[in-house]
């Protein structure tokens, strides 16, 4: 099991307006019935309130690829842009220390 945490950060609400649209859109949903998808949520760090925090839990390293190979990628990387959000991610689990370079194009 892989989990990454991806921490949104934004200005003006964006990062909480990105993470409505995409629940409200049905990408959230999408991505939750993907293959071995394990969870995939919104939290709102109460220290700060321009970040959003994404858990994002895999099976493993194959259905994260077939995640990033996935169309629902355009949606997500054009919902980033539309609200210019940065971020921040960690990687835990199968022994693994920091994010593979395959999986560092979609980080912005």
């Amino acid at each position: 099991m892989i989990t990454v945490n991806i921490y949104y950060t934004g200005r003006d609400g964006s990062a909480r307006a990105f993470a409505e649209e995409m629940t409200g859109s049905g990408v959230v949903s999408d991505i939750r019935a993907e293959d071995g998808n394990l969870r995939y949520e919104y939290f709102f760090p109460m220290d700060d309130p321009e970040t959003v925090l994404l858990i994002d839990q895999w099976r493993d390293q194959a259905a994260i690829d077939a995640h990033h190979a996935s169309p629902m990628m355009a949606k997500i990387a054009e919902l980033r842009e539309k609200y210019d959000l940065h971020m921040k991610v960690e990687r835990f689990g199968s022994g693994e220390t920091g994010i593979p370079e395959k999986d560092r194009e979609f980080v912005r």
